[in-house]
């Protein structure tokens, strides 16, 4: 099924959830903010956040400084 991630379509299995496309995009859940269609999606409900065709994902780097 496609999906939006940062603006791209990209193409993910039916079922695929929050967590198994950030391991399929090898990104650390830990530094980043993942929105689904302008909604935060808490880290912690990452790997029950199923994905439908359509979602909009947006994923955020967190970044350091000082």
């Amino acid at each position: 099924m496609e999906i939006s991630v940062n603006g791209e379509p990209r193409q993910v299995e039916v079922g695929c959830t929050v967590a198994k496309l950030l391991e399929e995009l090898k990104l650390q859940p830990r530094y980043l903010a993942v929105e689904r269609n302008q909604q935060l999606v808490p880290r912690a409900t990452h790997a029950a956040c199923v994905l439908t065709a359509g979602d909009r994902v947006e994923i955020v780097t967190l970044v350091g400084g000082g």
